[in-house]
C-alpha cells in the first residue's frame, strides 16, 4: 500500500471571545488537517500543529521522499530526511508536518489491516482513557471570566482538572483558591504557567501554591531552561511537568537524563507523532518518570492521543495505577474540536471511550472541514 499522494487542508475557527494563556491570548482556532491517498484502501487522516501556511510550504519537499513509499515505511523516510537535512534542525515545523504525516500513514496502515492504532502501537489496554479537564483559560478579562469557567468544569462532573495562571504569584494563589473551592478537595487539580516564569518566579509560585493540593505544575520555565527544570524538580513539593513545546526524543532525553521533570507532556501532532511518541514513551518508563500527552488541536490529535495512552502499559503499576495516564481535554470554545468529526470524541466520568474502529477509528464530517477550511 503505497503513498499515492499527501494533501494538507489548512484550517481556521474564529472564537466569539479571545482566550488563552500568560504569554497571549488566541482569537481563533487553528491546524492543519493531512490526508494522505494511498494506491489501495482507504486515506489516512491526521493532525499537524502550528501554522497551516508554514506548514504548505514544506509539503513539496516533504512529497519528493514520501510520495511512492509504502505507508509502514514511513519512518524509514522521515529518519532520512532529518539525517541528510540536519542543518534545518528538528525544532521547527518541518516536525510538525512530519507529525501528522506519520499519524495519518498510521491511520491509513490501521485501515488496511483491520485494526486500531493503538494495536499497531502496542496493544488495547482499556477500553476507555482517563482525561484531565483543560480549562479555566485567561481571557481579556481574566478576574470576570475565571470562575464561571470553572463553575462548568465542575457541573460536567471532572474528576481531574487543569487551569491556567502564569499572571504573578498573587494571581496565582487567588486563581487556585478559587478553583478549590468550586472544585471542592476531591477533584485533582494542576496548574499550567505556559513558561512565563524565570525561577525565581517559578520558586515563589509554588511556595504559595503547594498548600492547594496541586497535581503538577506545567511549563513553569522557558523550554530550553533544563538548568533551571533541574533545580526547581530538587526543591519543589508539586511534580513538575513539562514538554508540550519539545520535539523528537532527543529534546526529551535532555530533561530525562537530568531527572528535570516528573512529567513528560509530548504533543503528538508536533513532537514526530507516533514515530516520536513511542520512543519518548519508551524513555518516560526507562526513566521512571510519568507520562501525559499534550492535546491542543482538532479532534483529530485527540484520538491520536487517545490511541497513545491506550496502547500503553501503567508500568510500574500494573493496573491499578495511583495516578493514571491523563489525556488532556480541552474544554475551551473549540469548533475544530467539536465539527469537524461526524462524533467527537467526548469524556463521560471522567473518561474518552477508545474507538474500536480501524485506524483511528474517526469519520470526518468533510462538510464541516470545508466550512473552516483557510483558504
Amino acid at each position: 500500500m503505497l503513498v499515492r499522494d499527501i494533501r494538507l487542508i489548512p484550517l481556521s475557527a474564529p472564537l466569539a471571545r479571545p482566550y488563552g494563556m500568560a504569554k497571549s491570548l488566541a482569537p481563533a482556532r487553528q491546524t492543519t488537517l493531512v490526508v494522505i491517498d494511498t494506491d489501495e484502501g482507504p486515506a489516512g487522516i491526521g493532525e499537524a500543529w502550528g501554522m497551516p501556511q508554514v506548514n504548505l510550504a514544506y509539503l513539496p519537499f516533504l512529497k519528493s521522499y514520501l510520495v511512492g513509499t509504502h505507508v509502514a515505511d514511513v519512518e524509514l523516510s522521515f529518519t532520512r530526511i532529518i539525517a541528510r537535512h540536519y542543518h534545518f534542525g528538528v525544532q521547527n515545523q518541518l516536525m510538525g508536518c512530519l507529525s501528522g504525516i506519520d499519524i495519518a500513514a498510521k491511520d491509513a496502515l490501521g485501515k488496511a489491516v483491520g485494526l486500531p492504532v493503538c494495536r499497531l502501537l502496542g496493544g488495547r489496554g482499556s477500553d476507555t482513557v482517563p482525561v484531565y479537564a483543560s480549562g479555566g483559560y485567561i481571557t481579556e478579562d481574566p478576574e470576570r471570566d475565571f470562575a464561571p469557567q470553572i463553575e462548568a468544569i465542575a457541573a460536567a462532573g471532572h474528576r481531574a482538572v487543569k487551569i491556567k495562571i502564569g499572571l504573578g504569584p498573587d494571581s496565582d494563589e487567588a486563581r487556585v483558591a478559587a478553583a478549590r473551592r468550586i472544585l471542592g478537595d476531591k477533584v485533582d487539580l494542576m496548574v499550567d504557567i505556559n513558561s512565563n516564569y524565570t525561577l525565581d518566579l517559578a520558586k515563589a509560585a509554588i511556595a504559595r501554591l503547594a498548600a492547594y493540593r496541586i497535581g503538577w505544575v506545567e511549563e513553569p520555565l522557558s523550554p530550553p531552561d533544563v538548568e533551571g527544570y533541574e533545580l526547581l524538580q530538587r526543591m519543589s513539593p508539586i511534580p513538575i511537568a513539562t514538554g508540550e513545546a519539545l520535539y523528537t526524543v532527543f529534546d526529551f532525553k535532555r530533561l530525562a537524563d537530568r531527572h528535570a521533570a516528573d512529567v513528560l507532556q509530548p504533543d503528538l501532532s508536533l513532537c514526530g507523532g507516533f514515530w516520536q511518541g513511542r520512543r519518548i514513551a519508551d524513555l518516560a518508563e526507562a526513566s521512571h518518570l510519568r507520562l501525559s500527552p499534550h492535546v491542543w488541536g482538532s479532534g483529530i490529535g485527540l484520538a491520536a492521543a487517545v490511541h497513545y495512552v491506550a496502547s500503553r502499559s501503567p508500568y510500574p503499576q500494573a493496573q491499578a495505577a495511583p495516578w493514571p495516564m491523563l489525556v488532556e481535554y480541552d474544554v475551551g470554545e473549540n469548533p475544530l474540536r467539536e465539527t469537524i468529526l461526524a462524533e467527537p470524541l467526548r469524556a463521560v466520568d471522567g473518561a474518552i471511550a477508545v474507538p474500536s474502529g480501524p485506524g483511528l477509528g474517526i469519520e470526518i464530517d468533510w462538510d464541516a472541514v470545508k466550512a473552516h477550511r483557510l483558504d
